[in-house]
């Protein structure tokens, strides 16, 4: 069993987040972990309980997306940060990239808002 197993085996819910807020930024790095709802030891987001929450309620449809239809998205640009979150989401390997470039991708940062660094209702920046 690999260090990567290992790690994922003990947890249901094992993410990391890499937050730049803008290109040159400093890089600010988030970890979750949780099994059976409950919130583990090292999580080092500023409101855990709200990104567990959020990656309970959006994380499937969100990490692992359905292929459909195209969607239409407005042309709006909500700001220049951007986050990377790697690891495991109930087994399967997460590796998302999460901007706010256009329309859609709001919706995204914003429904994972407490996971990307911020609080519950927040738009994820510090």
């Amino acid at each position: 069993m690999t260090a990567t197993d290992h790690r994922h085996s003990r947890h249901e819910i094992d993410l990391t987040v890499r937050l730049t807020e803008a290109p040159g930024a400093p890089e600010y790095v988030f970890q979750l972990t949780a099994s059976g709802g409950t919130l583990a030891e090292g999580c080092t987001l500023p409101d855990s309980a709200a990104a567990l929450a959020s990656v309970t309620q959006h994380g499937e449809a969100i990490f692992f997306p359905q292929p459909g239809p195209p969607k239409m998205c407005t042309q709006q640009y909500g700001g220049p940060q951007v986050a990377v979150v790697t690891g495991w989401f109930l087994g399967r390997e997460v590796n998302s990239r999460f901007s706010r470039t256009d329309g859609c991708e709001i919706a995204r940062w914003r429904a994972m808002a407490p996971l990307l660094g911020g609080v519950a209702g927040s738009t994820g920046a510090i």
